[in-house]
């Protein structure tokens, strides 16, 4: 059966226009042919399966009652929004999801018209689109420009997304929130919020007559729209009585709708309907199921937030089958590490950000869950809570995402750096992470972190180095402590090593040679190892160092390849500006010295989605773009 035959109405559709010609009757039957095209492409080109799947009803929706792109839906983090993709021309073009070349896995302007702000970080969208509904209002756009964002339960815990609520209570403006409620981020949600969203109800009946009678007495001219505000709070004081509960969003002064079952799509269409036009900010509540539609990921929709490839029939995951003999995961190393030390050192606590499986922190939660903390998704509240345990002793370790560290720079600084606390930033994912593109690279760690006075330093170069490093932060009081890993598979079988501390600011001579000398960071320095082995076959040696620590730099190990007189290359898993390449750029200007200096890593600009070893290539610091880099210098040093 073709696919048209397969999916007629979703065949149909090449933009929203198209899906608002269809009959209310007819988008159920839309939904479910939606459901089926995401498990069938998804099945065999991964992505965030769990998240769009449970949003579908509500995508259908908006996208119907709403004018788009005229009107804007801001979508925040982006995993929900493939339906989305599907729906506004980019169906055909799906099967290139999250490829090198392909469409992004997340909303991206430069892609479409559609999609309105780039996402892939959490709690932003309030805040963007209570700008453009600022901004359509200053314009005075006509007709009114409608502006939706849709945040998820984890996300609106976010401070930004409370920033940009109590901002959208005191601005004029007529933005609309969707909070897409499934009880879930990637985990399950955490926090008091999560508990308060489980036990909010409101009545149709009450949302129903508060809505007429404000129409009917805006209508008499007996309230303005600029009593609304007065009227609007006498009104949540008289319902908060009668109900004996407070809604926290209604303490905003915004008006609130739900929840409503935002997996039933003609409900949802109905009351996007009711309250489209009216005027101010308003926040409607809907409960939708993460993985709707599949039982495997209704089942564990944690687990198929972004299953990689299954069997769309038996709902098997690859992920499920026999191990295929890959090294254990650094994120596991991590995970098993923390385990080891906290098990003999009664300080350490573990701490993440509604990451607790992504991070592998969840391995000490198993056996020491009163101290592990998942914060949720507040970065900056992990950090500042960090300095707060180890100013009264602890040792944190927090296991944070490199590219989501980002959020959290200002505590880094201001609660950690300033009091230099001995907190452990674990950073997962750090360097080039593949399919997630631009917005979760994790390539400007080591050069936001560099600035940073007092800060530690350090990238894994293999298992047994990290679990080194690891136990070297939680040795002593000096500071801050950065240890970098990345996404993946190891190289070692044998992982597990007997740790011993590491000299701070030292590196390691891996090769010796003088044609040409190479420093590198971290995981690449395997790359760099083929590349000197290829270049010794043309007669090159090369001297190899592993920096290990970026900040303090093993001035030692600088003076040594100063000393050959030589052309040196630098290679790091991250932007070139500010990281190691700077750095040793630095040390030599500063010294007066003068030598070829080449630097490889992630040029000046933003990388998009693709295999790492299609970015590395790109990016110019493969191994073969290593050993290019060998044999130029070298050649042009032989010819000057």
């Amino acid at each position: 059966m073709s696919a048209a035959n397969a999916t007629p109405l979703l065949s149909a559709i090449d933009c929203p226009a198209d899906l608002r010609k269809l009959s209310v009757e007819q988008l159920p039957q839309l939904c479910a042919e939606m459901r089926q095209f995401l498990i069938d492409s998804l099945a065999v080109n991964p992505g965030h399966f769990a998240s769009s799947m449970g949003a579908v009803e509500l995508t259908v929706a908006l996208h119907y009652v709403f004018n788009t792109p005229y009107d804007r839906i801001v979508w925040d983090v982006g995993h929900q929004a493939y339906g989305h993709k599907i729906l506004t021309g980019r169906r055909e073009a799906f099967a290139g999801n999250r490829k090198l070349g392909g469409l992004s896995g997340f909303p991206n302007p430069d892609e479409s018209i559609y999609d309105t702000f780039a996402a892939g970080h959490a709690s932003n969208s309030i805040s963007a689109a209570l700008g453009m509904a600022v901004a359509s209002r200053l314009k005075g756009d006509s007709p009114r420009r409608n502006v939706v964002a849709v945040i998820g339960d984890a996300s609106i815990s976010g401070g930004l997304a409370f920033e940009g609520i109590n901002n959208a209570a005191n601005t004029p403006n007529n933005l609309l929130i969707v909070l897409n409620d499934n009880d879930m981020s990637i985990d399950r949600n955490v926090g008091a919020l999560n508990s308060y969203l489980a036990h909010l109800n409101t009545s149709k009946l009450y949302n129903d007559i508060r809505y007429k009678a404000f129409k009917l007495l805006k209508k008499l001219h007996l309230v303005t729209e600029s009593r609304r505000v007065a009227l609007l709070r006498f009104n949540n004081s008289l319902k908060s009585l009668l109900a004996k509960q407070q809604n926290i969003f209604e303490g905003f002064n915004i008006r609130y709708f739900g929840p409503f079952d935002g997996n039933d799509v003609a409900t949802v269409v109905r009351v996007l309907n009711d309250i489209r036009d009216m005027e101010g900010p308003r926040i409607l509540h809907l409960r939708t199921v993460k993985g709707k539609g599949y039982h495997p990921a209704e089942a564990d929709p944690a687990s198929w937030h972004a299953p990689g490839k299954f069997d769309p029939v038996s709902g098997k995951r690859l992920a499920d089958r026999p191990s295929d003999g890959k090294p254990l995961k650094f994120q596991d190393v991590f995970g098993n590490t923390l385990v080891e030390l906290a098990e003999k050192n009664p300080a350490i606590v573990g701490i993440t950000a509604a990451m607790l499986s992504g991070t592998s922190v969840s391995a000490m939660q198993a056996v020491m869950p009163g101290r592990v903390f998942d914060v949720g998704i507040s970065e900056g509240h992990a950090v500042t809570f960090a300095g707060g345990l180890a100013k009264d002793g602890m040792k944190p370790f927090v296991a944070i995402y490199s590219s989501f560290l980002q959020r959290a720079y200002d505590h880094i600084i201001h609660d950690v750096a300033l009091h230099r606390l001995p907190v452990t930033f674990c950073i997962d994912r750090a360097g080039i992470v593949g399919e997630d593109g631009a917005t979760h690279h994790g390539v400007f760690d080591l050069a936001y972190l560099r600035t940073v006075p007092g800060m530690t330093i350090a990238a894994a170069r293999d298992e047994h180095t990290l679990r080194n490093l690891l136990y070297t932060a939680q040795d002593g009081d000096r500071g801050p402590f950065a240890i970098r890993y990345p996404r993946g598979s190891g190289r070692r079988f044998d992982w597990r090593n007997e740790m011993h501390a590491l000299p701070i600011g030292r590196g390691e001579r891996l090769a010796d040679g003088s044609d040409v000398a190479l420093l590198s960071l971290g995981p690449v320095a395997y790359d760099v190892a083929e590349a000197i082995a290829q270049a010794a076959q043309k007669g090159v040696k090369t001297a190899h160092y592993d920096m290990l620590f970026l900040k303090p730099i093993d001035e030692q190990i600088l003076e040594e390849v100063a000393a050959k007189n030589c052309p040196v290359i630098t290679v790091e898993d991250g932007i070139i500006a500010g990281g190691l390449g700077g750095a040793v750029a630095e040390w030599f200007a500063e010294k007066g010295l003068h030598r070829k200096l080449l630097r490889l890593g992630v040029p000046d600009k933003f990388v998009p989605q693709g295999t790492p070893a299609e970015l590395h290539h790109m990016c110019g610091f493969d191994k073969d773009a290593i050993f290019d880099a060998i044999m130029s210098v070298t050649s042009n040093n032989s010819q000057a």
